[in-house]
């Protein structure tokens, strides 16, 4: 039987990485398009870049953006993959507010462009659409579901909101098969430093060896909806192996507060903190440490501060996802909880600022 062949664009993130492995262990051909950068950016694909499997060259490395559609056309043409997930993205809320017309460019025009290229060479091209709960937004009805009404509140989730519904016209206009992943916080070791959870176990753990002195966060009251990232990938592939398209919630359905998850990984690191103060003055106090042996913390330490610069311009409240329609028709569940996943992260952390250090 002939290998698959799949297109990833973005594969060089968090999500990319683990969905090119997931793939290469489905015995498919994997083709991903990255940037071309002065800097080296694919330490997340190290192992599956200088390992081919069994003896042959099944990861291939593409330079391209998703914002060139001449180049787009002709690695499609070229590559004639079976599937295409788009994850390419600029993909950080807060910095989308300081740069909308880029965000809108790759994240809207840039999935139009894609779309664009596959009709054009193939309508057959099953395509993944990685869509974001960020759309739903100030709709504060929770949880939210695939019939949830879409409330964008920063340029990233409307640039989203575009991509999501582009993807709709396409799939009925041209009878494409183009899913939808309404992913909701999806984390993992290979996160992103910029992003909330993984500043929060690096800062934490920085504070807990004696690097730094405290970790600054925003708003200690947004509620999301956290799960693993391998979970995630594993639901976008059964997406595309249904007989017909359609747009799926990815989700745990459970939701914690960015103060919530401070305090599961201060207890897993073994310290224990009180809250005090009030809005921008809200701050963690350490009133016991479990190993003191292993951190110069010292009880009454400061270790965590509001900083009204990490605040964004519209705050989304809460997203909690409703996942009962993956389940029912994907027969897909999360396997890794909240807590399992915390544990990798800050275990990885400590790894890596331990050694630097």
């Amino acid at each position: 039987m002939k290998n698959k062949i799949a297109l990833i664009t973005g594969v060089t993130g968090q999500d990319g990485s683990y969905l090119a492995e997931f793939l290469l262990k489905k015995k498919y051909i994997v083709h991903g398009i990255i940037r071309r950068s002065s800097s080296i950016n694919t330490s997340r694909l190290n192992s599956i870049y200088q390992k081919p499997i069994e003896g042959k060259n099944n990861f291939i490395i593409h330079y391209g953006d998703i914002n060139d559609q001449a180049t787009l056309t002709n690695l499609i043409f070229k590559i004639k993959p079976n599937e295409v997930y788009n994850l390419a993205a600029q993909s950080h809320v807060k910095v989308s507010f300081e740069n909308p017309v880029y965000t809108s460019e790759t994240n809207a025009i840039g999935t139009l462009k894609l779309l664009e290229a596959c009709k054009a060479v193939d309508k057959k091209i099953k395509i993944y659409q990685a869509s974001s709960s960020e759309m739903y937004g100030k709709n504060i009805k929770v949880p939210q579901d695939e019939s949830s009404f879409f409330y964008p509140s920063s340029p990233y989730a409307v640039s989203k909101v575009f991509a999501y519904w582009i993807c709709v016209n396409y799939r009925e206009s041209y009878n494409m098969f183009i899913s939808n992943g309404i992913l909701f916080n999806h984390e993992s070791s290979r996160r992103g430093l910029t992003f909330v959870t993984r500043k929060i176990t690096r800062g934490l753990v920085r504070v807990f060896l004696g690097i730094d002195k405290h970790l600054y966060v925003g708003n200690l009251y947004a509620k999301r909806d956290w799960g693993h990232a391998k979970d995630y990938v594993r639901m976008q592939w059964l997406m595309l192996q249904q007989k017909k398209p359609d747009d799926y919630v990815i989700s745990t359905g459970k939701s914690y507060s960015v103060k919530d998850f401070i305090n599961k990984v201060t207890t897993y690191l073994g310290i224990k903190i009180k809250w005090v103060g009030k809005g921008l003055k809200e701050h963690a106090v350490v009133i016991d440490i479990k190993n003191i042996s292993n951190t110069s913390l010292k009880k009454g330490s400061t270790i965590v501060k509001v900083n009204k610069k990490y605040l964004r311009p519209s705050e989304v409240p809460i997203l909690k996802g409703d996942n009962s329609k993956a389940k029912k028709n994907l027969k897909w569940k999360n396997n890794i909880t909240v807590n399992e996943m915390i544990k990798e992260m800050v275990d990885y952390d400590l790894k890596i600022e331990s050694t630097n250090s």
